[in-house]
């Protein structure tokens, strides 16, 4: 069973990126499936989270208008479309996979995520 982000690398201010979570080892178009991120000395925190029924869940103000959560249930893939960016959004960024199709309410329990993937670095710098 592995999750794998993918598609982080050095952005400018403004600019944009997308980032890809493969599942392997399981079928993750029942689960839900969420994005987190990490900034260097801060705590990890939830970005979205998409149902199997393909319902955004948002976890974080701040990436509001500028991220777009979707998936790919044909490819066991979903992605984290990410638009002007800015130099507070530079973290380690991680896909976890719910326990079940419905996105957990918020963000708290790492308990409430049965997978988690390996992050990718995204740099937002001029």
């Amino acid at each position: 069973v592995q999750l794998q982000a993918s598609g982080g690398g050095l952005v400018q201010p403004g600019g944009s990126l997308l980032l890809s979570c493969s599942a392997s080892g399981f079928t993750s178009s029942y689960l839900s499936i969420g994005w987190f991120r990490q900034a260097p000395g801060k705590e990890r925190e939830g970005v979205l989270c998409i149902s199997s029924g393909n319902i955004a869940t948002d976890y974080l103000d701040s990436v509001k208008g500028r991220f777009i959560i979707s998936r790919d249930n044909t490819n066991n893939k979903a992605y984290l479309q990410m638009s002007s960016l800015k130099p507070e959004d530079t973290a380690i960024y991680y896909c976890a996979a719910g326990w079940s199709g419905a996105c957990p309410r918020d963000d708290r329990q790492s308990s409430d995520w049965r997978y988690w993937g390996q992050g990718t670095l995204v740099t937002v710098s001029s």
